[in-house]
């Protein structure tokens, strides 16, 4: 399993799962097929309208160029409107995001289509496969560039086994002030790591850390980023609460 550990702008260290190159070519092969699709349903099209595409009828060539358009811009316009994923991308649960764990910006987005010219294009596929294989974090050239990767949208490990983790033997709570919040609390934190994970909204992360360090008045200790700060707080509680069940 290959993973990227990204820092985010609020300091928050999160890892992802590298999206494979056999995720990527078949996601690939459901764009080509959805592209297919559309072509065959505009033959139908043409033959119930009496179009004749084997002349250059001004209705001929507006479907061409309809269907011209929609293959060129397809792969910029779904990831910019749909974060960062077409629709194959979709089916095989990958998305694009910038090396900083945020979204990428409409000039990253252009970037990267861009330079489809020479992974796909002019190459005929050969960069794209070459440069997937043997960069370190499976990116075409297009990635490396614009400063993206690939990475599985479903998280690496389930949230919710955080939560209900046991502590390991000799544990002690680092906040003894976690035992101050109650169960509605405990949920709300999970959601908002959940939210992370799927989102990569990272502000949440920040505003819930800030929200529970002042409600319990602490600091959390040098190194320590609110990712793994609300990790440790829900440690705490499930400690606590586990003492405060065998008393």
């Amino acid at each position: 399993m290959q993973t990227i550990r990204i820092t985010t702008s609020q300091n928050i260290d999160i890892d992802y799962e590298i999206g494979g190159l056999g995720e990527r070519i078949v996601a690939r092969i459901i764009d080509y097929a959805l592209f297919m699709l559309i072509m065959i349903l505009g033959l139908i099209v043409a033959n119930m309208t009496h179009t004749s595409l084997n002349e250059w009828s001004p209705a001929a060539v507006i479907m061409l160029i309809i269907y011209a358009s929609l293959y060129v811009f397809y792969d910029l316009v779904c990831e910019i409107f749909m974060n960062g994923q077409s629709v194959g991308k979709k089916v095989m649960k990958i998305k694009v995001i910038s090396l900083d764990g945020g979204r990428p910006s409409v000039s990253q987005y252009l970037l990267r289509w861009l330079f489809r010219i020479v992974d796909f294009t002019i190459s005929f596929n050969f960069c794209a496969l070459i440069c997937a294989a043997v960069s370190e974090n499976n990116q075409r050239l297009g990635d490396i560039v614009a400063g993206t990767v690939l990475v599985k949208t479903s998280p690496r490990t389930q949230i919710g086994s955080i939560v209900f983790m046991p502590a390991p033997a000799g544990y002690e709570a680092v906040f003894k002030e976690a035992g101050q919040l109650n169960d509605r609390d405990i949920e709300l934190i999970h959601d908002v790591i959940n939210n992370y994970v799927k989102t990569g909204n990272n502000v949440l992360v920040y505003e819930m850390a800030d929200k529970v360090k002042r409600h319990l008045g602490i600091a959390a200790p040098a190194g320590m980023n609110n990712m793994i700060f609300l990790q440790t707080v829900i440690k705490d509680y499930n400690f606590i609460s586990a003492q405060m069940d065998v008393l």
